[in-house]
């Protein structure tokens, strides 16, 4: 719908809802929009694409991603030349303090804690530290609800049994952190269910996209 400066509203903070209103919208339909074209991208492939064994150059694009973004940022840097004073070196960002640590410590052998003068056993005096960017693969796991049930002793009649908490999708068997995984990938980070499909088979178990979809729609159908 197109706006015509006459309509748009004087007050500050109206116009401010109506840009993040737009610009919502805007990024909902440029990801409507790459799903879309991925989607016809696949179809026309599928349709006139080569018997052969060799890929597109779409598909070949990808294996030297990692080496056209770098020639490109490299490219983007300002040539400077500085004759009277050496460059400095780049500082690096600091990792974000809230990403939790986990210490390993490097220690030398028994036999490298002697001096080598005169074989005095030496005494640390300090440390130094550095750090770097690790990840956890994503990890499958299964969640056993253990429902503990109670009786009289004396009548057994009355049988209590623990209750399950409320689930997203009631009697199945994807946990609340699962659909939410499944649905950010998609909606999120536009991972179509197919290529989920995949992933979630390498690292351990096969969950059909009619699944993952089935899923994804009966969420919708929750709120």
């Amino acid at each position: 719908m197109s706006l015509d400066a006459a309509d748009l509203p004087h007050d500050v903070d109206l116009l401010k809802g109506l840009v993040l209103k737009h610009a919502a919208e805007n990024e909902r339909l440029s990801k409507e929009n790459r799903q879309l074209q991925e989607q016809l991208n696949l179809l026309l492939a599928k349709r006139f694409g080569p018997s052969s064994e060799k890929l597109p150059a779409d598909q070949l694009r990808l294996f030297n991603e990692a080496e056209r973004d770098a020639e490109e940022a490299h490219a983007e840097l300002p040539s400077i030349i500085v004759v009277s004073h050496p460059r400095a070196r780049p500082v690096r960002k600091p990792l974000p303090a809230a990403l939790p640590r986990i210490e390993v410590i490097h220690d030398l052998s028994e036999a490298e804690k002697r001096c080598a003068e005169d074989g005095q056993a030496l005494v640390a005096i300090g440390e130094e530290v550095s750090e770097q960017l690790d990840i956890v693969p994503a990890q499958l796991r299964v969640l056993r609800h253990v429902r503990k049930k109670y009786a009289c002793p004396q009548c057994q009649q009355r049988v209590k049994t623990a209750p399950l908490p409320p689930q997203p999708i009631p009697k199945s068997l994807a946990s609340p952190g699962l659909l939410a995984h499944v649905a950010v990938a998609k909606y999120q980070d536009a991972l179509p269910l197919y290529r989920q499909e995949r992933i979630l088979k390498r690292i351990g178990v096969e969950l059909p996209r009619a699944t993952l979809a089935t899923w994804m729609v009966r969420l919708g159908s929750n709120r």
